[in-house]
């Protein structure tokens, strides 16, 4: 395998991009690239979910709790401003900041295209119609490809954090809940519910067969006078 081969075996498995400008032809190479994504993806995905939880509790939650109880703003609001703002720093700083960079870096490249690029990577797209780094001419290009691979990785956690704090908002929760499907959850209360009756009745009926056979049992039954009777007698 080559080195731009490698490269992109290593690249692909981390951001699930895969632009498929470079693939492998060898039997081995092809074998290795499916054993490598197997074991990648799911420790890529597993390292990206730690990384985004402990980043949005010092990005999202403790700047919105801080807001809350230091100035006694409304919490709702608060969350709405801090997503809002945070959407527009991201974007500003993963969108069109490197866009302008891709653009002069690129001799092809015009902002349109670089800001299509970047954001076909970083929704992880990855067409493969676009790829920095691919003229010979390139001035440092193993470490212009290093950044690049940092930029995208660092890209798809700032997304990935947006997403998380869109996310906890407390209108867009109240949106989901129109979603969900509550017939499946109600029909399990009713099943407990028939359960528990059954269960019920069917003590009640071992109760009254165990009154019926102890009455069976006794010999004797002393009859008892009509309360009239005694009425009568007192009288």
């Amino acid at each position: 395998m080559s080195r731009d081969m490698m490269f992109s075996a290593l690249t692909k498995p981390f951001l699930h991009t895969g632009y498929g400008h470079t693939v492998p032809l060898s039997d081995g190479g092809k074998a290795f690239c499916i054993i490598y994504s197997v074991i990648g993806i799911p420790f890529t995905l597993l390292f990206l979910t730690a990384v985004v939880q402990r980043v949005t509790v010092h990005v999202t939650r403790r700047p919105v709790l801080y807001f809350h109880i230091r100035w006694g703003f409304s919490k709702q609001v608060v969350a709405i401003v801090h997503a809002v703002l945070l959407g527009f720093v991201t974007v500003s700083c993963f969108f069109f900041i490197p866009a302008a960079v891709f653009s002069v870096l690129e001799d092809d490249w015009n902002f349109l295209e670089s800001f299509y690029f970047c954001f076909i990577s970083l929704s992880t797209i990855g067409l493969g119609d676009y790829v920095p780094g691919e003229g010979y001419n390139q001035k440092f290009r193993e470490l212009y490809k290093i950044g690049i691979t940092c930029y995208l990785l660092l890209g798809l956690i700032a997304m990935l954090v947006v997403l998380e704090t869109f996310c906890e908002l407390h209108e867009l929760k109240k949106f989901r809940k129109m979603f969900y499907v509550k017939k499946d959850k109600d029909e399990d209360q009713v099943h407990i519910m028939e359960h528990d009756q059954l269960s019920f009745s069917s003590i009640t009926e071992q109760a009254a067969g165990l009154k019926e056979d102890q009455k069976q049992n006794e010999p004797f039954v002393a009859s008892q006078s009509p309360p009239y009777e005694d009425g009568s007698a007192n009288h």
